[in-house]
């Protein structure tokens, strides 16, 4: 069936977007949550009029990412954990951390939006978190970690 997005679905598109989707998928989720509506020509032309705002609205989304991103990329994440004499630490940093870290510093994002080399860090050293923002944003947290007790000294694996 084709439809067309009156908000964002994850996974699907943006506010705007016509779409091809299973007819169950539209019948019984996205018409009755007023997600979408059922592409004809009177839909269409009702989209044709809400283009400029609908623009605005993608334009305004995609600036905030964009200070976002520079918020984001400005800080760097120090963490002091259990590690053993090889570098391997007792645990592992994840994304909840990263979550954590930035709240304190105002930052809310989802943690489903944070992506950490091999799903969670490991090892004592400097490593590099991924932040999905808006579109094809994307933010780089860094992140030092170093063995509980040192002060400038990192363990290599």
């Amino acid at each position: 069936m084709k439809i067309i997005l009156y908000e964002d679905v994850p996974s699907l598109g943006e506010i705007g977007d016509i779409k091809v989707v299973a007819d169950g998928y539209a019948r019984n989720y996205l018409i009755p949550k007023s997600m979408a509506v059922r592409y004809t020509k009177a839909t269409k032309t009702e989209l044709e009029q809400k283009q400029q705002s609908i623009e605005r609205h993608k334009k305004a989304k995609s600036d905030a990412a964009m200070d976002l991103k520079s918020r984001i990329e400005s800080k760097v994440m120090d963490s002091a954990v259990a590690a053993g004499k090889n570098g391997r630490l007792f645990g592992s940093i994840t994304s909840s951390a990263v979550v954590d870290f930035l709240g304190t510093e105002g930052i809310e994002i989802e943690r489903k939006r944070i992506e950490l080399p091999s799903g969670g860090i490991k090892t004592v050293g400097e490593h590099v978190a991924r932040v999905k923002l808006y579109g094809k944003n994307d933010a780089e947290l860094k992140i030092n970690v170093r063995a509980i007790g040192e002060k400038d000294k990192v363990l290599l694996p």
